[in-house]
C-alpha cells in the first residue's frame, strides 16, 4: 500500500527489536513490548551510570552560552508544563537532557542515553501527566542547571540520581496500574 518493500520493513523490525521496543510473534507479527519492573530497573540503573557520566563532562566542558542554553531549556519545560501539552513536556524534557549530553561532546555516549530513554517514553508521558509530578521536574531541572552552572558535580549527580529515581518510582506505579487493570 506505501509503495515499500518488506526488506525495509523487516529491518526496521529488527531494529525495533533489538531496541526493546517490539517483540515478534511467530505468526501474528510485531507487537510492542511491555516493559516490566525488571527491565524498567535495568534500563534506568544504566541510564544513571551514563547521565552522572555526562553530567561530569559537561561541567568540565560547558561555555557560558551553553549553560545559557540550559537555563533556556529549562524554562522551556516550565513553560510547557504550564500549558499542558504532554508531547511538548516530553520533547521539552529531552531538550534539556540533550543540552547536557551535547555538552558532555561524546557521541556514543549520547546515542546511548538516547537509545534508552527511547525505551521508557511511553511510560515517560505517562508520569507527565500528573501536576504535582510536572512541578517537581520543574524543579528538578533548576536544581541541575544551577548545580551545572555552579560546577557543583556531586550536587548535580546527587539531583540527577533522585530525577531519574522519582521517575522509577513513578512509571512503576503505572506498570502496576496498568497489570492490575488487564
Amino acid at each position: 500500500k506505501l509503495g515499500v518493500s518488506r526488506t525495509p520493513i523487516r529491518e526496521a523490525m529488527r531494529k525495533l527489536e533489538l531496541e526493546g521496543l517490539v517483540v515478534m510473534v511467530p505468526r501474528r507479527g510485531a507487537q510492542v513490548a511491555n516493559i516490566t519492573e525488571k527491565d524498567l530497573n535495568d534500563v534506568l540503573e544504566v541510564r544513571i551510570t551514563l547521565e552522572n557520566m555526562a553530567i561530569e563532562k559537561a561541567c568540565a566542558n560547558m561555555t557560558d552560552a551553553d549553560i545559557r542554553k540550559l537555563e533556556q531549556a529549562a524554562e522551556v519545560f516550565q513553560t510547557s508544563t504550564a500549558e499542558g501539552d504532554l508531547v511538548k513536556m516530553a520533547e521539552a524534557d529531552v531538550n534539556f537532557h540533550e543540552v547536557i549530553y551535547e555538552a558532555a561532546d561524546n557521541k556514543r555516549l549520547m546515542q546511548v542515553l538516547n537509545n534508552l530513554r527511547e525505551q521508557i517514553y511511553r511510560y515517560r508521558v505517562e508520569y507527565l501527566k500528573d501536576e504535582e509530578t510536572r512541578n517537581l521536574l520543574v524543579k528538578e531541572h533548576e536544581e541541575i542547571y544551577e548545580a551545572i552552572k555552579n560546577r557543583d558535580l556531586k550536587k548535580a549527580k546527587e539531583i540527577s540520581y533522585q530525577h531519574i529515581e522519582n521517575q522509577r518510582e513513578a512509571i512503576i506505579r503505572s506498570i502496576r496500574e496498568e497489570t492490575k487493570n488487564r
